[in-house]
């Protein structure tokens, strides 16, 4: 079990990179963005049809691919910025499920409903622990998760442009009043967040299951870890994915509880939501 908790790292670190984008897009442009991974996944599904099809050496496909997810990602910021500026979290975060929908349906017209043969950008061991071998891919999607986390504090505490941010989520009409550029720096959010997701996804596909479906539902588990820390902290977001991907990676090693592992994700949020309410249901019981 000890070595399926840390061969799970390596989904780990893809849930928490993912549960930072969605917890950085809650702070600061309202939106719980449902279709994080679907633009990701795009994305890299067209990296990988220009590589094999196309025949464009993988490097190049590989950037066109991560380029578009974080273009999509902005033009489904301004749409939500422009129509939806005055909306509710709630109503913001509806369109990104339609988003998610769309771009799951728009991948199985273009590519079918089949894994992609991604390229290993990361193969083999990076070292041994303890008799257990730790990959490329488990260390460097770690060491993203917390480098970003750390990264996304630093500029929104110590920066002019994390300073504007902070304003505009908190207060955006005041924030446009004093002279913030709203849309350009919510375009930029939804920007970074999107390269990200489409990065994250592109080194982590060869070693998951990566059928459409698959990848674009790698939400599921992300928004747990980022309820852990209710959509504000950056290191809770972290620490709930590493533990949600080595409790999947753990369970996996017994046959009996190997079902229960994807059930993990949905009873994490479930508890997280009750834990969450549990003063109003207590007020209410009293």
């Amino acid at each position: 079990m000890v070595q399926g908790a840390l061969a799970g790292l390596a989904a780990g670190g893809l849930y928490a990179v993912l549960a930072v984008c969605l917890t950085l897009m809650s702070r600061l442009v309202r939106v719980v963005n449902f279709a994080q991974a679907a633009t990701g996944m795009f994305g890299s599904y067209v990296g990988v049809a220009l590589s094999v099809h196309g025949g464009l050496p993988e490097w190049l496909a590989v950037l066109l691919g991560v380029l578009l997810g974080g273009v999509l990602s902005v033009l489904i910021g301004w749409v939500v910025s422009t129509w939806l500026a005055e909306a509710g979290t709630g109503t913001r975060s509806a369109v990104t499920v339609a988003v998610l929908l769309l771009l799951i349906s728009l991948s199985f017209i273009l590519f079918g409903n089949k894994p992609q043969p991604f390229p290993a950008l990361l193969a083999g061991p990076a070292f041994t622990a303890g008799g257990v071998v730790i990959s490329q891919v488990t260390v460097v999607t770690v060491a993203l998760a917390v480098v970003i986390a750390l990264a996304a504090r630093l500029i929104l505490t110590k920066t002019p442009v994390g300073i504007s941010l902070r304003a505009l989520s908190e207060r955006p009409t005041t924030a446009e009043l004093l002279g913030i550029p709203a849309k350009r720096l919510s375009a930029a959010v939804w920007g970074a967040t999107g390269l990200i997701s489409t990065v994250i996804i592109v080194i982590v596909a060869p070693s998951q299951s990566n059928d459409a479906t698959s990848l674009a539902m790698l939400v599921v588990p992300a928004a747990a870890a980022a309820l852990l820390g209710g959509f504000r902290r950056l290191d809770l977001a972290v620490a709930g994915g590493l533990v949600l991907g080595m409790l999947q990676g753990a369970l996996a090693q017994v046959d009996q509880l190997s079902v229960v592992r994807n059930f993990v994700p949905f009873l994490a949020i479930v508890g997280l939501l009750v834990w969450s309410q549990r003063k109003e249901v207590w007020d209410a019981a009293r």
